[in-house]
C-alpha cells in the first residue's frame, strides 16, 4: 500500500515521457549511427560491423541488472543515466570528426577516424541499457498493478513515437541542414545537438516530476526489512532458472528458431539505409538524407507499427499455431521489394515509399509470431527469467548477421546481396516447420 500512497501523481505525467526517453538513445545509438557513418563515407563492411558492436549492451544487460537492484533506487538510476546520456550526446556533437568532402565522396573514410565517437557511442549504449532496466523496474513500483495494465498501451505508444523521432525526425533534420549548408559533418553535429537538447529537457522534467515510491529501495535494504529474499537465495534462484531453461523440452530447436527466424531481416536491416542513400552508380537509390528520414524513418516506421498491431489482432483471434505460417510468409516474401528496388532503381519517391512500407508492414506482422513464441516457450515457473534469456537470443539473432552483412554486400553488390537475403528465407521456413509441430493450438487465442 505504501507505493500507492506516495504515487498519487497521475502516471500520465511521467509514463509517456519515461518511455519516450527509453527509446530515443536506443535509436540514436543503433540507427543514427548507421546513417551517420554511411553519409560520412565509411564503407558498408566497417559500418555494419562496428555499429553491430554497439548492440552488445542490450544483449548483455541481464548480466549487470542485479546491480540496479542492489545499488541506489530505480529513480536514482533513471535520472543519473539521463544526465549521463545528455552529456554523451553533447560530447558526440562537440567531438564528431570532420572528414573532407573528397574523402566522403570516395566512400573510403577510415572507421579509425571515428574511434572516439565509437567509444562515446558504446558508453551511451551501456547507459541506455541500464536506463531500460531501471525504467522497467520503476514502472512496476510507481503505480498499482491495475494502473500498470492500463498504461501498457501508453508506454508502448510513447516508445513508438521515440522510434519515429529517432529514425524519422532526427534524420530529416540532418537532411535539411545538409541541403542548406552542403556540409555533411556539420549536419550530424546539429542532429546530435538537437538530441542532446531534447534529452536535457526530458531529464530536467523527470528530476521534478518522477514520483518517489515508498517501495523504491535498494534490494539490500529490502532484505534488512525482511521484504526480499537473501542474496544467496537469489543467486540460487538465478542458477535454477538457467538450468530449468536449458532442460525444457525441445530447447535447442527453440534456440535455433530464435536465431534463424529473423535471419533475412538480420542481414537487411543494416544495409537498408545505406542502399537508400548510396548513388545509383554504386547500386543504391540516391535518396537525400532528408527523404530517407521521411520515407523510411516516418512512413516505413508507421507501416512497421501497423503491421505489428494487426499481427497482434490476428494472432489473438486464431492463435499462435494457425498464424505462424502466415506470419513467416509475411516476414520473408516482402524482402522481394528490395530485389525490385535494386534492379529497377526507381526515382519516383511514391514507388519507393510503397515498396518500403510493404516490406516494413510484412516485417511488423511477421515479428508478432516471434514475440508470441518467446512468450510461449517461457511459460512455467521462471517465466520472467526465461523470457529474458529468450530476448538475449533475439538480440544475438540480429547481431550475428549484422557483423558480416556489410562485408558481404561490398563483395557481391546490392542486387546479389538482396537475392542472398531471399535465399535466407529458406532458413525461416525450415525452423518454422519444426517448431510448428510442438505448439499448443490454443495458445494465444482469446
Amino acid at each position: 500500500m505504501n507505493n500507492l500512497k506516495t504515487s498519487n501523481k497521475s502516471p500520465w505525467w511521467w509514463v509517456p515521457t519515461l518511455y519516450f526517453a527509453e527509446g530515443v538513445p536506443y535509436f540514436v545509438v543503433n540507427n543514427i549511427s548507421v546513417m551517420m557513418f554511411t553519409k560520412m563515407g565509411v564503407p558498408n563492411g566497417d559500418m555494419s560491423f562496428f555499429t553491430t558492436l554497439l548492440y552488445f549492451p542490450w544483449f548483455l544487460k541481464g548480466v549487470w541488472s542485479p546491480i540496479v537492484d542492489v545499488v541506489k533506487t530505480k529513480r536514482w538510476w533513471i535520472v543519473t543515466m539521463q544526465i549521463v546520456l545528455t552529456a554523451l550526446m553533447a560530447l558526440l556533437m562537440l567531438t564528431l570528426p570532420t572528414p573532407s568532402k573528397e574523402m566522403i565522396a570516395s566512400g573510403h573514410t577510415p572507421i579509425s577516424m571515428f574511434t572516439f565517437t565509437l567509444i562515446l557511442f558504446i558508453i551511451a549504449a551501456f547507459a541506455s541499457a541500464t536506463h531500460d532496466i531501471a525504467a522497467d523496474g520503476f514502472y512496476m513500483l510507481a503505480h498499482s498493478p491495475s494502473s500498470q495494465a492500463a498504461f501498457i498501451g501508453i508506454r508502448s505508444t510513447a516508445y513508438r513515437i521515440a522510434s519515429v523521432f529517432g529514425q524519422g525526425v532526427l534524420v530529416a533534420i540532418a537532411g535539411v541542414v545538409e541541403k542548406s549548408s552542403g556540409d555533411i559533418p556539420y549536419s550530424w553535429r546539429i542532429t546530435l545537438g538537437v538530441s542532446a537538447v531534447v534529452f536535457l529537457l526530458i531529464t530536467l522534467y523527470h528530476i521534478f516530476v518522477l514520483p518517489k515510491p515508498a517501495d523504491d529501495h535498494p534490494r539490500n535494504q529490502q532484505e534488512e526489512a525482511g521484504t526480499a529474499k537473501p542474496s544467496s537465495s537469489n543467486a540460487k534462484e538465478l542458477l535454477a532458472s538457467f538450468g530449468s531453461f536449458f532442460s525444457k523440452p525441445y530447447v535447442w530447436m527453440a534456440i535455433v528458431f530464435m536465431l534463424l527466424y529473423r535471419l533475412p531481416e538480420g542481414f537487411l536491416i543494416k544495409l537498408c539505409m545505406p542502399f537508400l542513400v548510396h548513388p545509383t552508380s554504386q547500386g543504391g537509390l540516391g535518396l537525400s538524407t532528408e527523404m530517407v528520414g521521411v520515407v523510411y524513418g516516418t512512413f516505413g516506421v508507421i507501416a512497421l507499427l501497423g503491421g505489428g498491431i494487426l499481427g497482434g489482432i490476428f494472432a489473438s483471434r486464431v492463435g499462435l499455431k494457425k498464424s505462424l505460417w502466415w506470419m513467416a510468409l509475411c516476414m520473408t516474401l516482402p524482402c522481394l521489394t528490395f530485389v525490385y528496388l535494386a534492379y529497377a532503381q526507381p526515382s519516383n519517391t511514391i514507388v519507393i515509399t510503397i515498396a518500403l512500407c510493404i516490406e516494413q508492414f510484412g516485417y511488423g506482422f511477421g515479428f508478432t509470431a516471434y514475440m508470441l513464441y518467446m512468450m510461449y516457450f517461457s511459460e512455467g515457473e521462471f517465466k520472467t527469467s526465461h523470457y529474458a534469456i529468450c530476448t538475449a537470443f533475439m538480440a544475438l539473432s540480429m547481431m550475428l548477421p549484422g557483423f558480416v552483412a556489410g562485408y558481404i554486400q561490398e563483395a557481391i553488390g546490392y542486387i546479389n546481396f538482396f537475392w542472398m537475403v531471399m535465399a535466407c528465407c529458406v532458413a525461416t521456413f525450415v525452423v518454422t516447420y519444426f517448431v510448428d509441430k510442438h505448439i499448443d493450438p490454443e495458445y494465444g487465442r482469446k
